[in-house]
């Protein structure tokens, strides 16, 4: 008994260094945010209510704002370098990281709860009214549409723009000019979702047999013979036309991911497969595929939380009608069209539940890989 308490005390000062270390992280993280939090708001109270010159208003914001912040992180980089080794080493990464956690819990823990809590409530009473949200949300005949769509994008998009990107980057990998071919590829990666739809719709663009076809597709159809369709209007199909537009600018990332993991393929296995008498497509299946296997999930994890989300490219090209309703913009109908925000509030999370068994696959992923140990 009398060893047993000894240990016991023995590993008191031990848990007390514990909770007090833990307890200077926690100051420590949120004192370089509350510090910032102040200085930015008084010089916003400042420039809100000064009459001085535009040129002084535009320098008290620059030597305020960023100089004001970049020498409260030193100031408190000197205050932890003067605590002990022990603890300073411990205690700094937490001065420096605290502006994000700070971020994080307001921009994204906030406001995950509150619309947890909203999609229990009426949009228009607030009064609460349990499950019934999410009973319309998995009824209603456009939420049906909105996630056989969503599915339609999952593997259309994401296997099409995975397949077609690691194609492009076996063939650039082999002609002369590689580099010009990735850029022109990667291109349209620079243009947003918005950009892209706009670009799209002049392809798809139709007028009535007769007139001058200004959409290319069109015109390559009529060059051919073929009356000119409507299409974006023909329902099911038009999907397949919207995922296109995701296809062309998410190749170019799969490509680019690939191409660097083709490179990493070690020499020696290509040509050890090739000297035992296997063809190059069962190199490219038994060799590269399994060696490459990482990156392809990565690549395509990345793509799929893209097409749960998709917005952008349905609300740009029919504003989700002719049967291209997503969840995303049913959701956004739902709270700022019809101002139901309960329902709206339980499409969310919906979409939040869909995309995070894809984030999670991926931080485990990288917590089983060396260095995220």
């Amino acid at each position: 008994m009398a060893t047993s308490s000894g240990v016991v005390e023995a590993e008191r000062p031990g848990i007390a260094l514990m909770v007090g270390l833990a307890a200077v992280r926690l100051a420590a993280s949120l004192f370089v945010p509350l510090i910032a939090f102040v200085v930015l708001w008084q010089g916003f109270l400042f420039l809100r209510d000064t009459d001085a010159p535009k040129p002084v208003v535009a320098g008290v914001a620059i030597v305020w704002g960023v100089g004001g912040v970049a020498l409260l992180y030193v100031v408190a980089n000197w205050v932890v370098g003067r605590l002990p080794s022990r603890w300073g080493g411990r205690v700094l990464p937490f001065v420096f990281v605290g502006p994000a956690i700070a971020i994080l819990f307001a921009y994204l823990l906030i406001p995950t709860i509150l619309t947890l809590v909203y999609s229990f409530q009426d949009g228009a009473s607030k009064n609460w009214v349990g499950v019934d949200n999410y009973v319309f949300a998995v009824t209603n005949p456009s939420m049906l549409e909105a996630i056989r769509n969503n599915v339609l994008w999952l593997a259309v998009g994401t296997g099409g723009s995975v397949s077609l990107g690691l194609l492009l980057a076996i063939l650039a990998d082999r002609v002369a000019f590689e580099r010009l071919a990735k850029l022109l590829i990667f291109l349209p990666m620079a243009i947003s979702f918005v950009g892209a739809g706009v670009i799209w719709r002049f392809m798809y663009a139709f007028r009535p047999a007769g007139e001058e076809q200004i959409g290319l597709v069109n015109a390559l159809l009529g060059a051919f013979g073929i009356a000119p369709q409507g299409l974006v209007q023909l329902q099911f199909w038009n999907n397949f036309l919207l995922i296109a537009i995701l296809i062309w600018a998410q190749t170019g990332f799969a490509m680019v991911i690939l191409s660097a993991a083709l490179k990493g393929v070690p020499a020696e296995l290509l040509e050890a497969a090739r000297m035992d008498g296997a063809t190059e497509v069962q190199v490219f299946q038994k060799v590269v595929i399994p060696t490459i296997r990482g990156s392809i999930i990565t690549v395509s994890t990345t793509i799929a939380i893209l097409t749960l989300k998709i917005y952008d490219i349905v609300t740009t090209m029919t504003n989700g009608n002719f049967g291209t309703e997503v969840i995303a913009t049913l959701q956004f109908k739902q709270s700022f069209t019809f101002f139901d925000y309960g329902k709206g509030a339980a499409l969310a999370i919906i979409l939040l539940l869909a995309v995070t068994p894809v984030i999670w696959y991926n931080l485990r992923r990288l917590r089983g890989q060396e260095g995220f140990r």
